[in-house]
């Protein structure tokens, strides 16, 4: 395991801005509303040849006040126990704060090494005088830097790299990424942690809770998962400019960054427009797809007829598999993630190109395709140029003549003769030496 760095302090000292700055990516979501960083958000950091992992984390509060706070201050205490070095941040313009103060004893209790980092210095000469009273929480030299702007960065990641000695070790990235997505509230956030076995990430009632991509790692039976849970996705005209926007985008590259996405629809109330809509993602960038009915404890529908409604309703993933689940009681996990683990074997399948060329020549002759204008498409021959997606080139005389109903002809009698399940299938049409036409 490389070492852990956790960000920590109290709400709105700019923990995000650092977190992004030391890992080069805009991946927490940075905005000027405090209590922001729910989850613990996790990064890579390297340096001088280095690495390490570095950790996002809620703002810590001495007596946070409802119960999404205290459960954002359990996972910024997680954090602390699982760092093995904590930046405390603390905001140069306000001077050391009450605040502070509860967040330097919650750091001396923890007996973790740490760096006193303090934030918004813009100009050192100018500030230097504002670094003084911090030392008087005890933590040593206070640092200075501005996670804005990038100042005084570079030296901090020298002293955590001095601290940590950072591992040179190759890491293996062979892990199986799976997006989960969905519109708030269906049980996203529950299902990531009935598949990790512990509290990963922040589950409450109030819709919206996730508001980052959250990478979750854990191994089942010898295969290794990344998990990414996402901020629910809403209705367009829901969004506006402000967070829920932000999560959407973080959503959008979630799924692709995916090899397979699971969909989850709530079973309780099913099927609903945007349900298909958000599906519809997956299925356009080409990602494995299961689809998850999460809430069957407390649904009144039957497995049976929710199935019917999605073959009904939702069509046009008619390939994607049914998982029905209760997160909440930890029931049809295990049944989840064979399932995952198939459609991603189906999405990385390749068939050979004589055995695709005689189910295509078996399915043109038992359907011929039909002529238009005089004109009949005649398929020469097919390949398989790639996968994840599968995508198939078909050889022809006019891509023109290839109507649509007789493309998805093929593409059934492909998913009959080689399965693919959960997976789409991207068809091109070339025209024999030439260039791609459709």
């Amino acid at each position: 395991m490389k070492p852990v760095v956790a960000i920590v302090g109290r709400p709105n000292v700019g923990k995000s801005t650092l977190f992004n700055r030391l890992t080069g990516a805009r991946q927490s979501i940075v905005h000027n509303e405090p209590n922001l960083t729910r989850d613990r958000i996790y990064g890579e950091v390297e340096w001088q040849g280095k690495r390490f992992s570095i950790v996002d984390t809620g703002g810590l509060q001495l007596a946070p006040g409802d119960d999404l706070e205290k459960a954002v201050q359990r996972q910024a205490m997680v954090a602390i126990e699982e760092a093995d070095l904590l930046l405390f941040l603390v905001n140069g313009r306000d001077g050391a704060t009450a605040g502070d103060y509860d967040v330097a004893e919650i750091i001396r209790k923890s007996n973790k090494n740490a760096l006193l980092v303090v934030n918004k210095i813009d100009d050192y000469k100018k500030q230097e005088k504002d670094l003084l009273e911090f030392y008087a929480l005890g933590l040593g030299e206070p640092l200075p830097v501005s996670a804005e702007h990038g100042l005084g960065t570079g030296d901090i990641l020298d002293l955590v790299v001095d601290l940590i000695h950072g591992d040179e070790i190759e890491e293996d990235d062979s892990t199986l990424k799976v997006a989960i997505i969905g519109r708030p509230n269906v049980g996203k956030s529950s299902l990531v942690n009935a598949m990790l076995g512990k509290e990963r990430v922040i589950v409450d009632t109030v819709p919206g809770t996730t508001r980052d991509a959250i990478d979750s790692k854990f191994s089942w039976e010898g295969n290794k998962f990344t998990i990414i849970d996402t901020a629910g996705m809403r209705r367009r005209s829901q969004m506006g400019k402000g967070i829920a926007k932000y999560s959407a985008l973080r959503s959008y590259r979630a799924v692709d960054r995916a090899e397979v996405v699971l969909a989850v629809f709530d079973a309780s109330t099913g099927i609903v427009e945007l349900d298909k809509k958000i599906a519809g993602i997956a299925h356009e960038q080409g990602k494995g797809l299961v689809v998850v009915f999460n809430k069957m404890d407390i649904s009144k529908l039957t497995s049976s007829k929710l199935e019917k409604s999605f073959l009904d309703e939702v069509s046009f993933i008619n390939y994607a598999p049914l998982v029905f689940t209760s997160a909440k009681k930890g029931e049809g996990i295990m049944p989840l993630l064979e399932t995952v683990k198939m459609v991603e074997e189906e999405w990385k399948k390749r068939i050979k190109t004589g055995v695709l060329n005689e189910l295509i020549a078996d399915a043109v002759a038992v359907t011929p395709p039909p002529s238009f204008r005089g004109k009949r498409l005649k398929i020469y021959y097919g390949t398989q140029a790639a996968i994840g997606p599968p995508t198939f080139v078909l050889f022809v005389n006019d891509p023109k003549l290839a109507h649509f109903s007789y493309i998805r002809y093929l593409e059934n009698q492909i998913r009959k003769g080689f399965g693919f399940i959960g997976c789409p299938l991207w068809i091109k049409l070339r025209r024999r030496g030439g260039e791609d036409d459709a």
